[in-house]
């Protein structure tokens, strides 16, 4: 059974500085823009609909005052994030179209809320050509939450975007991986010292688009499961310059539609969000229309035949796995050649093979051999919370080796929540430093 998927637009720019002193962030015009190349009709998606965000209005804001907006944004976090959630409790895949970064903090709070749900954490694979790693504790000030969203959703920042709803942090820094991110990014030693897992592009293009894919999902092994942010100013601007602080080193559209398909290309993946597009720099549509074929191609495994919605268990005892590196659970290495799983006909992704460990990872497990592509999911080991599939009765577990997920014939596996209702949502955050026409800050 596929996953049907639901866009929600989200078209907020609070969180970044006006380009001029008499304009406004372009990208609150992102959503509409890729529906009128076609994007809901390709997806065979449902329309969820539009969250209206409030008035852009920095007003008389100056540094020191905090994060501009941040009643606002703190406000439309906590509809978002029930947006995102009905989504979710209908069983199906959300897409959400910013807008800029600060929507992450509406995917945090829903994010959050479901992991107390399910009894377990919900991990972020973070896709930005920026850290957005900015906060009081290595900043002089703080300003555009849009630079400042990775820092807000793991608990760093004022309490009214950090700490919605009493929950703080949404995410938890050993359950983040950062992917994109240029190799002299600002911020990166912060990341470092924080035990958040990067993979910057030079590393992540020696590796490969699909084994960081599948590197990501394996960082993310103790997680119920886990949210996908997309900037794309992770591409580099000489392919897509239509973002508020284009950076050069990024990537290309061909390697974000690859890591895209990995990344969603299991049950654990739990949606998508996009953000910071700004049509402003595109006149004649070209860019948007790179962005929706990416994207369609990108999230083809998600609805194709064999794909099956996420089935979340509670929390059971386990013996606690081993912990190398940065605290992080090792994989452990297959004792035979994993059995062949044929792949769902969506996009031809590159096949997954060893893992090797980049220098700039904080993880230093040696690499791990595989006889062939094999779905990430949960291990035998699995600490509590974990979002596992249900292996059919004549499947045999070998000891040392990783379960494998029912083919696609095995049928749907249903989505299963424990908790009959979720609790609000946290706190939102910031984008990377800002470039020519960046947040404020």
């Amino acid at each position: 059974m596929m996953r049907r998927i639901a866009v929600l637009d989200a078209p907020t720019n609070l969180g970044l500085r006006p380009p001029t002193a008499t304009s406004v962030p372009g990208c609150a015009k992102a959503p509409g823009a890729l529906r009128d190349h076609g994007l809901l009709a390709r997806l065979r998606a449902r329309d969820a609909g539009c969250l209206t965000s409030p008035r852009y209005d920095p007003g008389d804001w100056r540094p020191g005052d905090g994060v501009c907006h941040a009643s606002e944004i703190s406000g439309y976090s906590v509809a978002l994030a029930d947006r995102i959630g009905a989504i979710i409790d209908r069983g199906e895949f959300p897409l959400v179209l910013g807008g800029d970064c600060s929507v992450l903090l509406g995917s945090a709070l829903a994010m959050h809320r479901l992991g107390e749900a399910v009894g377990g954490r919900i991990g972020l694979v973070f896709v930005d050509g920026h850290s957005d790693f900015r906060h009081p504790g290595n900043a002089s000030y703080v300003g555009a939450a849009a630079g400042e969203d990775l820092a807000l959703v793991t608990g760093r920042g004022q309490a009214d975007l950090a700490a919605i709803e009493g929950r703080r942090p949404y995410f938890r820094d050993i359950d983040v991986v950062v992917l994109g991110i240029r190799a002299q990014d600002e911020y990166r030693l912060d990341l470092q010292a924080a035990g958040i897992t990067t993979r910057p592009v030079p590393a992540l293009r020696a590796q490969g688009a699909a084994r960081t894919a599948q590197w990501a999902h394996e960082q993310l092994a103790d997680c119920a499961g886990y949210w996908v942010h997309i900037d794309v100013d992770v591409l580099d601007p000489a392919v897509m310059p239509a973002v508020d602080a284009p950076d050069p080193g990024g990537i290309a559209f061909a390697e974000l539609e690859i890591l895209l398909a990995g990344l969603v290309d299991t049950p654990h993946c739990l949606g998508v969000e996009l953000t910071v597009f700004d049509p402003d720099y595109d006149p004649d549509g070209s860019y948007a229309a790179e962005i929706v074929n990416t994207v369609v191609s990108g999230l083809a495994p998600v609805s194709a035949p064999a794909a099956m919605p996420p089935r979340l268990l509670p929390a059971t005892p386990a013996p606690p796995s081993p912990r190398r590196g940065n605290g992080r659970p090792q994989p452990s290495r297959p004792v035979a050649p994993a059995p062949v799983v044929t792949p769902a006909p969506a996009v031809a992704v590159e096949p997954i093979g060893p893992v090797a460990e980049e220098a700039t990872s904080t993880d230093d497990a040696p690499p791990i051999q595989s006889a062939g592509p094999e779905p990430v999911g949960p291990r035998a080991s699995a600490g509590p919370g974990l979002l596992r599939r249900v292996a059919p009765p004549e499947e045999e577990v070998v000891a040392g080796r990783e379960p494998v997920e029912p083919p696609a014939s095995a049928g749907p596996v249903p989505v299963r929540r424990t908790s009959p209702e979720a609790e609000p949502a946290s706190e939102p955050g910031d984008d990377a430093s800002p470039g020519p026409s960046a947040g404020i800050a």
